[in-house]
């Protein structure tokens, strides 16, 4: 048989997938995967009925329908003060993962180097690959996760086409400070780096703490990509809504690789989602004051039995480092005991390495019901023990 595209024939069934079916093969609570098990805003859904119903249901612009556009643009200027042309510097894609990877494919050419950050989101190594591009593996490092200028120095240089940026950052959970991304901003404007931002948790955040946007940051209006996600802001995983935000030479050509990707997106769910980018501010507020309040039961309930949690600042997810309970397993034989013998499953964060993972953190979903919560806190009330 023909040899097959090396860059994908090889690729392991991603770690989410291979932990979801092993729940369900165990009969597990899923706090592997990041989906809530509630079905979304009920407005929304409406919303999205209706369209189907009583709206057009035939091919819309392949940028995405103008007013969901024109909400995307007037949603960050509400919240970050960000002026964006929604005819020209706005498009919609289906979900952030087509988002990011039209923004790699029109960035990134053969030869080109782009810096990732580990650990990296399983789709950013691939895409990379398949342009050409050479991917530069930054390692950050439990507890804090933090950029440094050490970093940075070990990988940018002249072939520095782009760089992969996640913030807030998952599996980690850290929402970045101003002065990380002004560091960071610093390196792409020094080596002539279109910074390309995956903020898909931009509006999970907790604790008082601001979002902000690297394309906000002096000197980056121009060579910043910024992706959304309507499916994380609205807990509607299932609806593959995402955004590319960027100045029109970078949107145009991301445009053309949109174009041979998916082409264009469902328009009930558009309509839905700019009316629900329209939302007051205290709708996402009280949103984040939900999930931070299931993120605390998790905490503590977790903290309880043993296991050492690592605060999350964003995200559906946090982090417990195994480390300090002297368990001697790493964590993804860790994750592969607690789904056979307590019917629970959690992501090992090593599989968000390529290269010399931290092999100690383990990552749990807390955007669940308190029931399913408190169910699984009582199955791993002696986990931390081994047999």
């Amino acid at each position: 048989m023909t040899s097959m595209n090396k860059v994908f024939a090889n690729l392991p069934v991603t770690v989410f997938e291979a932990m979801s079916q092993a729940a369900r093969d165990n009969n597990a609570i899923n706090l592997g995967q990041g989906f809530p098990d509630h079905p979304g805003p009920e407005d929304l859904r409406r919303a999205a009925a209706d369209a189907v119903m009583n709206g057009y249901n035939q091919y819309p612009s392949m940028m995405g329908l103008p007013e969901l556009r024109q909400a995307i643009a007037a949603h960050y200027g509400r919240w970050h003060g960000l002026e964006l042309d929604p005819m020209t510097e706005v498009m919609v894609t289906s979900g952030g993962t087509e988002a990011l990877t039209a923004s790699i494919l029109a960035v990134v050419e053969p030869g080109d180097e782009v810096v990732c950050f580990q650990p990296v989101y399983d789709s950013y190594l691939p895409i990379i690959r398949q342009a050409g591009g050479i991917p530069r593996l930054v390692r950050l490092e439990p507890p804090h996760w933090r950029l440094t200028e050490e970093a940075l120095q070990g990988v940018f240089n002249h072939k520095t086409k782009a760089v992969l940026f996640n913030n807030p950052l998952n599996p980690a959970a850290v929402v970045y400070p101003r002065e990380d991304l002004e560091l960071l901003a610093r390196y792409c404007q020094e080596f002539d780096t279109v910074a390309i931002c995956d903020e898909v948790w931009e509006h999970v955040i907790f604790d008082g703490r601001e979002h902000i946007p690297l394309i906000t940051i002096p000197g980056m209006r121009e060579r910043t990509v910024k992706v959304g996600s309507a499916g994380k802001i609205f807990s509607l995983t299932g609806w593959k809504i995402g955004f590319v935000c960027a100045a029109p030479p970078l949107l145009r050509v991301a445009a053309k690789v949109h174009q041979f990707l998916t082409f264009t997106t469902a328009p009930n769910l558009q309509v839905a989602v700019a009316y629900g980018l329209g939302k007051p501010a205290d709708y996402f507020l009280d949103m984040r004051k939900e999930l931070a309040r299931s993120r605390d039961r998790l905490t503590k309930g977790l903290e309880r039995i043993g296991f050492p949690v690592l605060k999350s600042q964003g995200t559906y997810f946090l982090t417990v480092d195994l480390s300090p309970l002297g368990l001697n397993e790493t964590d993804e034989a860790f994750c592969k005991r607690i789904v056979t013998d307590y019917k629970v499953a959690a992501i090992p964060v090593s599989a968000f390495y390529e290269e010399n993972p931290v092999t100690s953190v383990v990552r749990f979903c807390f955007s669940k019901n308190d029931a399913t919560l408190d169910t699984a806190l009582e199955r791993l009330s002696d986990a931390v023990h081994r047999r």
